[in-house]
This record gives structure tokens, C-alpha cells and sequence, in this order.
């Protein structure tokens, strides 16, 4: 006798939803796919790190002579170009670019308006809080140097993470200021985590910056606008606390959640979110651009027209009156416009 399997009412409906399930997944894929070939990222990545400072020769004199930096330009600007870009009227700016390894910062001195100093009272979980992380070949060496130059504290000293970090284990970091008070951090890692270039020979001390970090309230909300919008992606992520973090950020009961995002190019975005304590203060709602409070991250972007449309259809922040057209290209682009990002932190979007 030959038997046939009849499928009963409940395997065909198991069997429709198996087929339906499939169906939305490869067409998400697809998608998706082509989403991502059809919209290209805003940005392709950071570029340089910008910092306003009070007295430029000091400033200068500290980067190089300390921590190894080359001066690659000196420029002063003025006019209205400038002031649409920055969100202050009647400036005049001395900017200097400097790189290290392959990395780059630009000090900028507002001759006029002056702006107002970083307050005293600080401190790492504020959301003004960014800091550059400088790679050195070694930590002891690095501490040494930093000590016989007298640079401020804002760590007790340079700090181990703990082994049972899986994701940060072995890394030594350490925190302290320049001539502004804005916080610098050096940071040396164990041979299997961070990018090959900082594990190659070397003799020298200082090699380049990997990240430049900040202080956000909610992570989600940030990795939605540097990924999602501009178009990084998430290259790591760690939960710090304990002894070693806390004497790192100089705040009792540190413990932070750590997320970083990178472009094709460039350094890192480290996102530091305070799960505990949470009484960081928020960004200040009257910054401007001569502030000295003011750190700018430098995006490289292919087209800033483009990339302003999507950034307003997304509610963006703007800083500037709109994309500025730069006809002398005295600070190296075309177009740009400035931007915050979910906390206050200014981004300028860069076109070459």
C-alpha cells in the first residue's frame, strides 16, 4: 500500500509563515543593501580635532615642545565668511595647524572677540569634558616626561585596567591639562588590542591620536546621530568602573559606559556615557566658538551641500548660518558648516 503524506492545517500555516518569514528577510537584506550603495556615508571621517585657546605661543610652545607636535601652518582670518562659519560676529582668528603621526589639531586664538576661560570647577563627567588621546611607545617614559614638565594632574597618576575587562584589559591611561585646562590623555595598549600602526618599532615617544572622546548622557541617542546620520560605525565598545577608573577620571564611583566610533579615516569617536555618578553637568546653552571650552571635531565630508540637506531634514543643530563657501581657502576647504551633535558638542562638516 502506498501512503501519502496528507499535511494537516497546522503544518500548512507553520509552513506559510516559514515562507512569508523568509520572504521579509531577503527583502530586508536587499534593502538594506541597497541603501547603503544608494546613500554613502556623510562623512568619511575625522579629520582633525580643533581647540580654542587663549594665547596661541603658549599653546604652540606646549604641544610642540612637550608632546612632540609639528606646527604645519600658521593663519590668520577675518571677515564674513568666517563669522557665518562660527557664529561670531566681528572675529578674527589665529589658527595653527599641527599634526603628530598622522593625526592633526588645529589651535585657534580668537585675537577678537575674546571668549571666556573653562570653568575652575570641571570635571570629567561634565559634558563639556574632551579630551585627545595621544598614543605613546611608553607609559613610563611618557609619565616621567610629563612630570619633569610639570604638567597638571587630572588623574592621580597613569592607570592599568584591570584584566577582568575583557575589552580594555591592559590598557594604561593617564589624564592631565594643557596651559587651558582642557584634558589630554595618553594612553598606551597592550599588543592585542588597539590599531596595528601603534604597535610598530619605534623610537619615538609620542606617536599620533587615536580618539578624541566626549561626555554624552544617553549613548543610543549619540550612536543614532554619528552612526546612523553621519554614517560611522561602531568599532568598540567597554564598561569601565572600579578603582583604576575612578583615579583615571578623577570622579568617585566612576563607571561608564564606552563606545567608540570610526570613519575610513582618521581617529576615533569615543562616546563616554556616566551610568554612575550621573551629576555631570550638561553642555553650556550660550557656548560660542571663542569660548575657550570650545573643542571642534573635524569631519571630512565629499559634499557639504548634500550632506547640510540631510543633516536639517534630521533636525539637526546648526552652528553656522548655513554652508559657507570658502573662496581663498585659507584653512584648507572649499565648504563647511558647523553643527552639534545631541549634547551641545560642535562638529564642523568639512569639503576639500
Amino acid at each position: 500500500m502506498k501512503l501519502l503524506f496528507r499535511p494537516n492545517r497546522r503544518h500548512q500555516s507553520v509552513f506559510a509563515i516559514w515562507v512569508v518569514s523568509l520572504v521579509l528577510a531577503v527583502s530586508q537584506f536587499f534593502t538594506q543593501y541597497a541603501l547603503a550603495h544608494q546613500n554613502p556615508a556623510l562623512v568619511e571621517g575625522v579629520e582633525a580635532i580643533g581647540i580654542t585657546v587663549s594665547d596661541m605661543d603658549r599653546a604652540v610652545d606646549f604641544y610642540s615642545k612637550v608632546l612632540a607636535f609639528e606646527r604645519v601652518s600658521d593663519t590668520e582670518v577675518a571677515g564674513e565668511s568666517y563669522e557665518h562659519l562660527e557664529g561670531v560676529f566681528g572675529l578674527r582668528m589665529r589658527v595653527v595647524r599641527m599634526r603628530l603621526g598622522d593625526e592633526f589639531i588645529e589651535l585657534t586664538e580668537y585675537l577678537a572677540p575674546k571668549g571666556r576661560p573653562i570653568p575652575v570647577d570641571s570635571r570629567s563627567n561634565d559634558r563639556w569634558f574632551q579630551h585627545i588621546a595621544i598614543i605613546v611607545s611608553d607609559m613610563h617614559k611618557a609619565y616621567a616626561w610629563l612630570r619633569q614638565n610639570k604638567v597638571e594632574h587630572a588623574s592621580s597618576g597613569p592607570q592599568r585596567l584591570p584584566d577582568w575587562n575583557k575589552n580594555a584589559a591592559g590598557i594604561s591611561a593617564f589624564y592631565f591639562k594643557d596651559p587651558d585646562e582642557h584634558p589630554v590623555e595618553v594612553l598606551q595598549f597592550p599588543p592585542d588590542k588597539g590599531l596595528e600602526k601603534w604597535h610598530l618599532p619605534t623610537d619615538k615617544l609620542f606617536l599620533g591620536i587615536d580618539h578624541t572622546a566626549i561626555v554624552v548622557w544617553d549613548t543610543d541617542a549619540s550612536v543614532k546621530f554619528y552612526r546612523d546620520l553621519l554614517g560611522m560605525h561602531v568599532a568598540g565598545e567597554s564598561e569601565n568602573y572600579g578603582t583604576e577608573q575612578e583615579h583615571l577620571n578623577n570622579v568617585f564611583g566612576a563607571h561608564l559606559r564606552i563606545t567608540v566610533l570610526r570613519g575610513v579615516t582618521g581617529p576615533g569617536i569615543e562616546l563616554l556615557e556616566y551610568l554612575a555618578p550621573r551629576d555631570g553637568r550638561p553642555f553650556p546653552g550660550d557656548e560660542h566658538a571663542n569660548d575657550v571650552v570650545r573643542r571642534q571635531t573635524v569631519l571630512i565630508t565629499q559634499d557639504a551641500d548634500a550632506a547640510a540637506l540631510e543633516l536639517r531634514a534630521g533636525k539637526t543643530s546648526f552652528v553656522s548660518s548655513g554652508v559657507v563657501v570658502n573662496q581663498k581657502e585659507q584653512l584648507g576647504f572649499h565648504q563647511a558648516f558647523v553643527i552639534r551633535d545631541p549634547d551641545g558638542d560642535a562638529i564642523e562638516l568639512k569639503e576639500k
